[in-house]
Order: structure tokens, then sequence, then C-alpha cells
């Protein structure tokens, strides 16, 4: 992969990769965070790549326009955590603490610190949701990680392990279980058959809501950057 950049207010960066599968070149936007991917057939030579996105620089600078703004996320930025908007302020004491309209941090490293503790709550949040749904089921599952995933916020293995994005502790809570949900009933159906969805209502109930929430909403989760400026 080659690391490139469109120039101009701002500078554009790029994303230069080879597929093997690929028929033509293709140019993608991400909606999570917005990058910019370029993707070559084998053998096309990446200036002719470049070339491809330099005409198409109207069209991408105008979908990076439409992305959410970014947070980096600090002491006075308002952060949802289960859904609720809390303003990150510094904490009279050593643990961070998570108040009706507030998260208190300890000052250093506080964006490190805050991104620990939701990790934290995700696992949580998630392993008593898919407890309870697995047991509903009657079907356990192996593992539980969590990953800050761009493409999807959940995924379930053959083997039984579940994949969850941490972020979905921003979401709200009936999102976080619903996502849950339906993963746990792929447990069950390896596949989004009609049989599948109806375990997720099964166990989740009508799922409508929340899924059109991830849609409309989702990408705004990852706007949110847990950077620590002190390095």
């Amino acid at each position: 992969m080659g690391r490139y950049a469109l120039p101009g207010q701002p500078p554009v960066p790029l994303l230069l990769r080879k597929s093997a599968r690929a028929r033509r070149i293709s140019l993608r936007v991400s909606q999570l965070d917005g990058r910019v991917t370029v993707t070559l057939p084998a053998g096309v030579p990446e200036a002719e790549g470049l070339n491809f996105a330099r005409s198409k620089e109207s069209w991408i600078r105008k979908h990076l326009e439409d992305q959410p703004s970014q947070a980096v996320v600090g002491f006075g930025v308002v952060l949802p955590v289960e859904g609720i908007a809390r303003r990150v302020v510094p904490a009279q004491g050593r643990k961070v603490a998570l108040r009706q309209d507030e998260i208190e941090v300890p000052a250093g490293s506080e964006a490190r610190r805050l991104a620990r503790f939701l990790k934290e709550l995700a696992r949580e949040r998630l392993t008593e949701a898919c407890d309870d749904y697995a047991a509903m089921l009657g079907r356990p599952f192996t593992s539980l990680t969590l990953r800050d995933t761009r493409s999807r916020w959940g995924s379930c293995s053959s083997a039984g392990g579940l994949m969850f994005s941490w972020r979905l502790i921003l979401a709200p809570s009936e999102v976080l279980h619903y996502v849950a949900a339906h993963e746990v009933a792929h447990l069950a159906e390896m596949n989004h058959s009609p049989a599948f969805w109806h375990k997720v209502e099964t166990l989740f109930g009508s799922y409508d809501g929340p899924r059109r929430w991830l849609r409309d909403n989702g990408a705004g989760l990852h706007r949110y950057r847990f950077d620590d400026p002190a390095g």
C-alpha cells in the first residue's frame, strides 16, 4: 500500500492499494472516518491511480465535507456514553467516574484513561447482554472480543466467537443490546434469512428503531478521537 495526498487546502490523504481481484480502478470514501482509498488492479501503476483520484477531486472533497467533524476527546468535550451526552471534566479522585451529565477523568493522559474506561464498560454491558440472549437461545458463545472496527458493529464466527466494536458504548443502550442480540442469533443461523431475523425478534423484540438509529447515526460514533496529545 502507498500513502499519498491530493494537494490543496486542506490536503487530502490517499491510500493506494493493489488487489488481484479488482477489475478496474475504484475509489472509496469511508463513511466512518473519511479515509480515501484507491484500489488498483494488479499491474496498474500507482501513477494511474493518482491521476484517477485527481480527476475525482471535486467528488472526494464533497463527500468529505459531508462527513461528521472530528472531535479529539479531552476536557470540555461533550461525549455520548450509553447515548447520554456527558461533558468530560477533571476528576477530584484517581478514577474515571460516570455522572448524570458529566464524566470525570483524572488529569494526565485523560484520553487514554477514558478510552480504557469505555472499553471496560462496553465489555461489561455486552457480556451481560450476550449471556442473557445466549441463555434464551440455548446456544453458548465461546469468546467475546472488542475492537475498533470500521466496517461492522459486530460479528459471529463459525466457532461461536463474538466480536463487537467497543464504540457501541457511545450509542443508546437499546442499540448496543440490539447488536448483541443480532450476533447471538447468528449462533443458530449463520445467515440473514427470515429464520435469522425471526430469532433476532424473539430475543430482542422489535428491532427497526435501533437498526435505523445505527444506519442514520452510527458513523457519528467514529468522529470521536481518543488520541493522546501527550503521546
